[in-house]
This record gives C-alpha cells, sequence and structure tokens, in this order.
C-alpha cells in the first residue's frame, strides 16, 4: 500500500495517525503555525486554541478522521506515524540488538515489529511516554508518536508494571537533578500564563531531541541560553520545570558531565 492507503486503513481502524518527514520527524508547521505562534492544540502538553486542520504539532495532530487524514499531502511524507496512547496503546521502541535481547529476558511477550535498528514490542494500555528508559529504549504512548512499521507478528497482551516502573524511574531519576535554578530579581513575573513557560520547555526539548549528532552540545546551550534569557530572572520556574530538558539532552547521549557544564556556562553567560 501507498502511504496514504496505509494512512487511511489505519484511521479506518481506529489509529490516529500524521505524516512524519524523511528523518520521521513531523512535517513543519504551516506559516500560521510557525513557531507555535499559534498557541499550541487544544490537547497538546502547552494547551491552546489552534484548531488547524494542516498535521502540524506532531502528536497532537494525529487523527483517525478519514476526511482529514486524505486532505493532507502525503507526497511530501517520508513515512506514517501514529499516536499509540490514542488507541489505548503501547510502543516500547528497541533500538539495539541489546535492547532486544534485555526485553526477551525482562518482559512479557507481545506483538512485534521489526525496525530498521531492533523492534517495537506494542502493548494493550497506555502511560506516560519517556525516551530513555534503558539504553536505547524507550517508551511511546500518551503526547507521542511512533513510526509505523507494519501490523506484526504475535498477541498483543496487558502493559505490564515493570514498564510503568521503568517510566516513573526514569522520572524520578530526572527530578533529582542538582542543577541550581536562578532566583527571581524582581518578585513579578510578566508572562501570560503557566502554558507560556510549559511551551517554552517543550518546544526547547524538541529542539534538542532533533538535533544531528555532533551540534548536541552548542545546540543544548544555545537552548539554555533562550529559556533562562526569557524565564530565569521572574520566578515562573520551579525545580521540576527544566525536566524535559535534561531527559532530551540525556536521550541523545550527552553525557551527565557535559549537561552540568553547558548549564553552568549558561548561567554564568546570562550572570545568574
Amino acid at each position: 500500500m501507498t502511504r496514504i492507503q496505509t494512512a487511511l486503513w489505519l484511521a479506518g481502524h481506529g489509529v490516529p495517525v500524521l505524516p512524519l518527514s524523511g528523518d520521521k520527524r513531523p512535517l513543519a508547521n504551516c506559516p500560521a503555525c510557525k513557531g507555535n505562534s499559534c498557541g499550541e492544540r487544544p490537547n497538546s502538553l502547552a494547551a491552546g486554541p489552534c484548531s488547524c486542520p494542516l498535521p502540524c504539532h506532531g502528536w497532537s495532530a494525529a487523527t483517525t478522521d478519514r476526511r482529514t487524514v486524505a486532505g493532507w499531502e502525503w507526497d511530501q511524507a517520508g513515512a506514517v506515524g501514529w499516536h499509540p496512547g490514542g488507541r489505548g496503546l503501547t510502543v516500547v521502541d528497541l533500538d539495539s540488538p541489546e535492547a532486544v535481547q534485555w526485553a526477551q529476558t525482562a518482559l512479557p511477550a507481545t506483538r512485534t515489529v521489526p525496525t530498521t535498528r531492533g523492534e517495537h514490542w506494542i502493548y494493550e494500555g497506555a502511560t506516560q511516554s519517556r525516551n530513555g528508559v534503558m539504553p536505547k529504549v524507550d517508551v511511546k504512548s500518551l503526547m507521542s508518536y511512533a513510526v509505523w512499521r507494519g501490523a506484526g507478528t504475535g498477541a498483543v497482551v496487558p502493559l505490564p508494571a515493570a514498564v510503568v516502573a521503568l517510566v516513573e524511574r526514569s522520572k524520578a531519576a530526572a527530578r533529582v537533578t542538582p542543577h541550581r535554578i536562578p532566583q527571581a530579581r524582581n518578585g513579578t513575573c510578566p508572562h501570560r500564563s503557566p502554558s507560556y513557560l510549559a511551551r517554552g520547555i517543550a518546544m526547547a526539548a524538541g529542539q534538542i531531541s532533533g538535533t544531528p549528532e555532533g551540534m548536541r552540545n552548542r545546540t543544548l546551550f544555545r537552548v539554555l541560553l533562550a529559556v533562562l534569557r526569557t524565564h530565569g530572572q521572574c520566578g515562573c520556574m520551579g525545580p521540576d520545570d527544566l525536566d524535559p530538558v535534561w531527559q532530551a539532552a540525556r536521550s541523545t547521549g550527552l553525557p551527565q558531565s557535559e549537561i552540568d557544564r553547558r548549564y553552568s556556562q549558561a548561567l554564568s553567560t546570562l550572570g545568574l
């Protein structure tokens, strides 16, 4: 089947889909939504009023509406993406032979789908998504998308507690990151709402995750400068707000020592 035929077939079976580019990222925002100037969609992490019918904003644009799916420009797509959590499913993305071997001993057998470097293991039930819960292991479910690689083989079994525990353990590890948050200098925050901070953090984490190897150190530093310049002196940023940035940096392979160094460098550059 062609990509549009695959997408329509999935949508007809209740699987939310979206077109992806050749590098497996969502197609670029349309002019009206560029840089998330539209304020994001109502179901996004940083909820907003956007109702654009084009496939902007990644997973939150995924839909089962066949008319919407048919209207997208699939000739520009390099792959079909799908939103596992929107179908009540979880994908454990095993991105190396070693990760597959780990899953074979640690997780119950379920439906498996071969990928270019490993396998997708699909479970019934949704959970929070998290990258890097183990080396070369990501959990894709709610607020996330995966590349459709085919229906796979085997029966889908319930999501095991071990996967949920991996997500929670990874979140807890991110929360104990000993990074100092700058103190407010003027006691007032000029920003519109807490969603403004959440939107900025989500954009920052997305930039880091999408950076090619060899440029990640500089991207992390540039992103931290932008976030701290905007939010580092008004008091609206709490100890846990930068967790998505730390998680994104670790998931790309940056060592903790380099993350710490770049954060300190950004603080020093801004005099915070």
